[in-house]
């Protein structure tokens, strides 16, 4: 009886686990998925993070979810068109769970980390434009020279990526030729990591999530001083929830891109991500000479992450990069020839008929080429990085540690015609830099955030130029009647061959804070301490061409190229200020000013200098600072949900700004840097998004910019006065006082507008969308100088794209890129040697294709 008694009490128990298990293997999640009004979302995914299990929402947005895991789990709620949400389940409801996603369109959710914390972008006391991921991949934007079509506030040119400059509001880099020796005004920023090179800005995009745009000086909170704004760049990060995405394009004139990202656990506190893009397409100018077509795209790069998560509250992130960019490309075809003042047999058009050689095509649109040199632009850019991150009381510790590499091999054809005058023109180029940034910044208390931090940046570019010179070169150098310019061989094989290298070295302590005085109103205060060292080391050595002792045939040659070497040295300090009052009264309401110094470094020149009774002109070597008085006034307003209307006006007063200056009458080949006494930059700025209902978005910017020479005495001629003497007496420079700067238009806007729709394509929910953008910027100088010939003119881009997108599964879409193939230039830029034909950068004719992407 006792054993009978055992064996039931054992089966009872038994029967009890098995039923405890069964139950807790069943338990059931029920809930309701909303929007931010309470409406249902009828086909909402609710799934279990990590996990297979999922369920759709009910017509009424209601859902039941069988789960078989002990709490505390996560379930992750998705719908097209809105931001994926995760909620943490630490125990089961028997009431029913109420969740709410937050449609992508609601830009005063838009949360941004321009101010190294994450905020509510209407907040935001700075002007701020914002680019999400899917605006990025549907318009094809795919490196700074699409975006900014998207933000007409940025202005990129690159006449390959060297040669590169990012401004915003028109000041950050100089007009024209690149210089190693001056720092970029706009500081260019990827996951916190600080690209030091401006030829970054024309790599394709990895993994992008959004870029953030800071308008104006942000050196209180950023560690490399950015004295005219910023880019900061997110990409995706690596996730413990399994994720993946392939994204293929093809189009006209052979383009074909890939993209493919990867992210997912490799154990319980170590997630990874791997992502790669791809990029080619056919060249859009022919080359006659050769039959092949130039300025193709043939791009390459990858990005990969770890993530290591030993608690809820350290993230540490080890990321590498890389990029190769190999185009037969960045070909300039000849835009116009100008009269200048030299005389008649020194002019374009005399010279080329002494030679007996005639242009392919005066029409640059026609884009034909006959360069008998190739052009190619080997760019290779990449590093590591360590980034972490821990919450340490209020706010979080931040430590990022990174080393980059570059590395520039390019062959170019600067006479821009099929003679041999300038056979060679390039300067390869290694830069290497590490960085060490360490921050402290978050909401410190309820009425108190900010952020402290300190940088420290070293680098080195080490430089081996060419330049030489051809068989027709005499015909473009000859500056006299002389017979002895036609010395055969004289200047066959001439040129100049440099070594060159700058070692700089800077480091900075910043801190800025937000503090809240009274209700809404706001003090923002900011500091920055700043070290910048630099080291220059130039060696230029002419050689070549015919050996003769005969000192005239001597003083030809070197009247066209001569030997220059020195070592300059410079160090600087400096202490910057801002200062912030807002007032946010209202969640629809954000009104500031802003007072701010800025410094742009120190910067060496490392591309020759001027020469004085037959000595470089050493005291030029080294330029001074810029020096920004910059004041701003903006007012950042939500009108009603889901409209957004912003507006700013700034002023700077640049002294000392740092430009180029190229005179070849002074033996100066490349151009040489130096200081304009004063500069004004100012304007007007408009923003404006909103949502008008489930299905129909509307943007919209513009800006009004005025940015003159208040004072520059000794600016390079224009073009057309080359040769100009006074007197009998050459003239080499120019007063330019109150003249336009180069590369800015006055006008500039864009604008967009999408319609969406709920879909079912392949038995998945979808959007089906049709949108369109446009892009204006009215005329613009595009010489140092102001000049009659090199300007402009306006012109509007139209863009548009149509086709369906889903969370996951398939999306596909159909764009097209300059609808009304629109003919223009990018950039106009002189010949070497001013002889008075110029080239233009092309902007490119009508492109479109298709676009599938694949998630799961």
């Amino acid at each position: 009886m006792n054993h009978l008694s055992y064996k039931l009490k054992y089966l009872i128990l038994v029967l009890f686990l098995i039923q405890s298990i069964s139950t807790f293997a069943q338990q059931v999640i029920t809930g309701v998925v909303t929007d931010t009004k309470g409406l249902p979302l009828p086909g909402a995914t609710i799934a279990v993070r990590g996990t297979t299990i999922f369920t759709k929402a009910d017509s009424t947005g209601q859902f039941k979810l069988s789960v078989s895991q002990e709490p505390p789990f996560f379930i992750r709620a998705t719908f097209v068109g809105f931001k994926p949400q995760d909620f943490q389940i630490l125990k089961f409801e028997k009431t029913a769970l109420q969740l709410t996603l937050v449609d992508d369109a609601l830009l005063e959710e838009i949360v941004v980390t321009s101010r190294r914390r994450s905020e509510v972008l209407q907040d935001v006391p700075i002007p701020i434009s914002v680019v999400g991921r899917s605006q990025i991949e549907e318009s094809g934007s795919f490196n700074v020279s699409r975006v900014k079509e998207l933000i007409p506030s940025v202005q990129m040119y690159t006449s390959n990526p060297r040669n590169t400059g990012v401004n915003i509001r028109g000041i950050g880099s100089p007009f024209g030729l690149t210089n190693d020796g001056l720092d970029p005004g706009v500081g260019y920023y990827v996951d916190g990591v600080y690209y030091a090179r401006p030829a970054a800005a024309t790599l394709d995009f990895i993994d992008i999530d959004r870029i953030e745009v800071l308008r104006g000086p942000q050196g209180t909170l950023f560690g490399k001083n950015t004295s005219a704004g910023a880019f900061n760049i997110v990409t995706r990060k690596a996730s413990f929830t399994p994720d993946y995405s392939f994204e293929t394009s093809f189009g006209n004139y052979g383009y074909i891109q890939t993209k493919a990202s990867v992210t997912g656990p490799l154990s319980q506190k170590i997630a990874a991500r791997l992502s790669f893009s791809g990029t080619q397409r056919n060249g859009l100018i022919e080359n006659v000479r050769t039959g092949k077509y130039t300025n193709d795209i043939n791009n390459l790069g990858f990005r990969g992450q770890l993530l290591y998560k030993p608690n809820d509250n350290t993230f540490i992130t080890l990321a590498a990069d890389a990029s190769d960019q190999q185009p037969d490309g960045y070909a300039q075809v000849v835009a116009g020839v100008v009269p200048t003042k030299r005389p008649a047999y020194r002019q374009f058009d005399a010279i080329i008929a002494d030679l007996n050689y005639t242009l392919p095509s005066r029409n640059a649109f026609d884009r034909k080429i006959d360069h008998d040199t190739p052009w190619n632009s080997g760019n290779e850019l990449g590093g590591i990085s360590l980034n972490a991150e821990t919450k340490l009381g209020p706010g979080t510790l931040t430590s990022t540690t990174a080393w980059r590499y570059w590395n520039w091999d390019p062959s170019n054809d600067r006479d821009f015609t099929g003679l041999q005058a300038l056979a060679k023109s390039q300067n390869p180029a290694e830069h290497r830099n590490w960085s060490q940034e360490v921050r402290y910044a978050g909401q410190l208390t309820e009425k108190l955030s900010g952020v402290v931090g300190l940088f420290y940046i070293d680098q080195e570019v080490k430089i081996n130029g060419t330049e030489e010179s051809g068989s027709a070169q005499w015909r473009f150098s000859q500056s006299s009647t002389s017979n002895l310019w036609r010395t055969p061989g004289l200047f066959e094989g001439y040129g100049i061959y440099t070594n060159a290298s700058i070692k700089s070295q800077s480091a900075a302590a910043f801190a800025s804070i937000d503090l809240e005085i009274a209700k809404g109103f706001h003090v923002m205060p900011g500091v920055r301490y700043n070290f910048d060292q630099k080291n220059v080391d130039y060696n230029r050595v002419a050689k070549g061409g015919l050996q003769t002792t005969d000192p005239a045939l001597l003083a030809l040659k070197n009247g066209v190229y001569n030997s220059q070497s020195y070592v300059a040295d410079a160090d600087e300090q400096n202490f910057t200020y801002s200062l912030t009052a807002a007032y946010r009264p209202g969640s629809r309401l954000n009104a500031f000013a802003t007072y701010s110094t800025s410094f742009k470094p120190v910067g060496v020149n490392v591309a020759g200098l001027p020469t004085v009774n037959g000595a470089a002109a050493t005291d030029l070597a080294v330029i001074k600072p810029e020096d920004t008085k910059h004041y701003e006034l903006g007012i950042k307003t939500t009108p009603a949900d889901n409209f957004t209307l912003n507006f700013t006006f700034h002023n700077s007063d640049i002294k000392d700004y740092q430009t180029n200056v190229q005179s070849p009458q002074l033996g100066v080949n490349r151009g040489y840097i130096a200081n304009a006494e004063k500069v004004n930059v100012k304007g007007l700025e408009l923003d404006a998004s909103i949502r008008f209902n489930q299905n129909f978005s509307f943007y919209a910017a513009g800006t009004y910019t005025d940015a003159k020479y208040v004072r520059f005495t000794n600016a390079p001629l224009p073009l057309e006065e080359t040769g100009l003497t006074v007197n009998g007496v050459q003239v080499a420079f120019k007063d330019i006082s109150e003249g336009d700067l180069p590369g800015i238009s006055k006008w500039a806007g864009s604008l967009g507008t999408e319609y969406a729709t709920p879909a079912k394509f392949f038995k998945r929910d979808a959007k089906f969308f049709t949108a369109f953008d446009a892009y204006y910027r009215s005329s613009f100088s595009s010489s140092p100088s102001p000049s009659a010939y090199l300007n402009i003119d306006g012109y509007t881009l139209v863009n548009a794209r149509i086709g369906y997108k889903a969370v996951k599964g398939l999306s596909a879409y159909v764009w097209g890129r300059n609808l009304f193939n629109k003919d223009y230039f990018e950039q106009l830029l002189p010949a070497g040697g001013n002889a008075g034909h110029y080239a233009g950068v092309l902007g490119d004719q009508r492109t479109y294709g298709l676009t599938l992407k694949y998630a799961f």
